[in-house]
């Protein structure tokens, strides 16, 4: 976590006892624009590839877990809390879940989403298909900062 990510941190806490759990990262592709959306209160889920964990030795998310959202040049905007995850192979991605992301229909979220994943498995020599086990996490905005709140005004 950067120095600005946990100044941001400590100063929403205060005094109160904090979680444990913590860290600090963008969205996507785009960053900008989905922190602006999670601020906005229409991201409320996102997604990532659960063989990418393995190949980072990074472990899997957790309901609780809180996370400090980036912008694109690295600064704080937002803090969530996981409220909800559960690996699921893409091809069996709820309408449900894919809309919550926050980014159209469930065709833009596949479309999306192929083209996503296919340009970060084949940055590692991998290969994309439809059964790729993603980790599906559903979220809670817990705080937006001025910077946030000015992703947001400009969707």
């Amino acid at each position: 976590m950067n120095e600005a990510s946990l100044t941001y941190w400590n100063e929403y806490w205060g005094s109160a006892k904090k979680p444990s759990s913590v860290s600090a990262w963008q969205f996507g592709d785009d960053a900008d624009k989905l922190a602006g959306l999670v601020i906005a209160g229409k991201k409320r889920a996102t997604c990532s590839c659960r063989l990418l964990y393995d190949l980072e030795n990074e472990p899997l998310p957790k309901v609780d877990d809180h996370s400090v959202i980036l912008d694109s040049e690295d600064q704080p905007v937002a803090i969530i809390r996981t409220a909800e995850v559960e690996v699921v192979p893409m091809n069996e991605v709820t309408e449900d879940f894919a809309v919550s992301e926050g980014e159209g229909s469930y065709e833009e979220w596949w479309d999306t989403h192929v083209r996503f994943f296919t340009n970060e498995l084949n940055e590692k020599g991998l290969t994309f298909s439809e059964d790729l086990l993603l980790v599906c996490e559903r979220f809670e905005l817990i705080d937006s900062n001025e910077r946030g709140k000015a992703l947001a005004k400009s969707l």
